[in-house]
């Protein structure tokens, strides 16, 4: 059986160095692969992490590990300066911070080691790869969508991801450009940055529901920070009409929406991006192909099609 190894702390990665590689196949006929998660304790890095894995069992010329970076640059940028040191022969990086993690990215490519970054790609590393999507239009979706469905007037909340996180702030760009400059009449009563974090949303959205009698719509840049938004207002007949949008279609935002709870989220199938992932590496390993930039598809989810999602995740053992 093909050996996959996970570990969550950055120094165990000194621990591997036996099994390096040196940018070169192994004897054995296989490949030494680091995959350096942004935080496993984000969902939908962990949703990522966890699909990754599974589709690395496909490709036996591949050994993957599995790093928790904690959702701190210092631990990220570490992992990734230890991975070049044990000289593993592809390094793949889910940014905690694109600009952080770039002069290490950089590092990678001018060690002769394959480099892939995903979720969110860092553009512009010359020699680098990329598996991602379109983070502007993943929320343009729902922007439109909400330029019909939030009434006159209304006061809205917006819960932002890490600043200089590409996907962050593209989102952040196309919801300002497609929606509010298009709405004047709604009203931001609060907006704060929650790290895509369930718990810091919750928080923030019990301070805005004191504040504010009325909240008409959450906006939000992920559906983690969503579900934890939604949470602090679910049994609160007041917010029965809320209406909330994210952008991953996680297991758990699929289900809100098919509960008539959340209005709706834009899927960025981790399923998909593994697959890609671990094809893309395949080939820049086997020097297929030099250098590989892919977008997956970013489709709406939500009352109308909420079922097909769900057995989706159903399909997968994620429900």
């Amino acid at each position: 059986m093909k050996r996959i190894i996970v570990t969550f702390l950055m120094v165990s990665l000194v621990a591997v160095s036996a099994f390096a590689g040196g940018s070169a196949e192994e004897e054995d006929g296989t490949y030494e692969v680091a995959y350096i998660a942004r935080a496993q304790a984000d969902s939908f890095a962990a949703w990522l992490a966890n699909a990754v894995l599974e589709e690395a069992e496909n490709y036996p010329n591949i050994e993957l590990t599995l790093f928790d970076g904690q959702a701190s640059d210092d631990v990220q940028n570490g992992m990734i300066e230890n991975a070049i040191v044990n000289q593993f022969d592809a390094i793949i990086i889910q940014p905690n911070n694109g600009e952080s993690q770039r002069p290490y990215a950089e590092q990678v490519v001018e060690a002769g080691i394959v480099l892939i970054t995903t979720n969110a790609r860092i553009a512009g590393i010359d020699g680098g790869s990329s598996v991602d999507a379109d983070p502007y239009e993943q929320a343009a979706v729902q922007a439109r969508a909400a330029i019909e469905q939030v009434p006159q007037g209304a006061n809205v909340v917006v819960l932002n991801g890490p600043p200089g996180n590409f996907h962050a702030d593209e989102r952040r760009v196309a919801w300002g450009e497609e929606f509010f400059e298009k709405r004047p009449d709604v009203t931001i009563v609060g907006e704060q940055i929650a790290n895509w974090n369930k718990a810091e949303a919750m928080a923030l959205m019990e301070d805005w529901v004191q504040a504010n009698d009325q909240i008409d719509a959450i906006i939000s840049m992920n559906d983690n920070m969503a579900a934890g938004a939604l949470e602090v207002v679910r049994d609160d007949p007041a917010f029965a009409d809320i209406l909330s949008y994210g952008v991953d279609g996680t297991a758990e935002a699929v289900l809100l929406i098919k509960d008539g709870v959340m209005t709706s989220t834009t899927l960025q199938s981790a399923y998909d991006l593994a697959e890609n992932i671990l094809a893309t590496t395949d080939k820049l390993l086997r020097g297929v192909e030099d250098q590989i930039d892919i977008n997956i598809d970013t489709p709406m989810v939500n009352s109308d099609n909420v079922d097909q999602y769900i057995e989706m995740h159903e399909r997968a053992g994620a429900l």
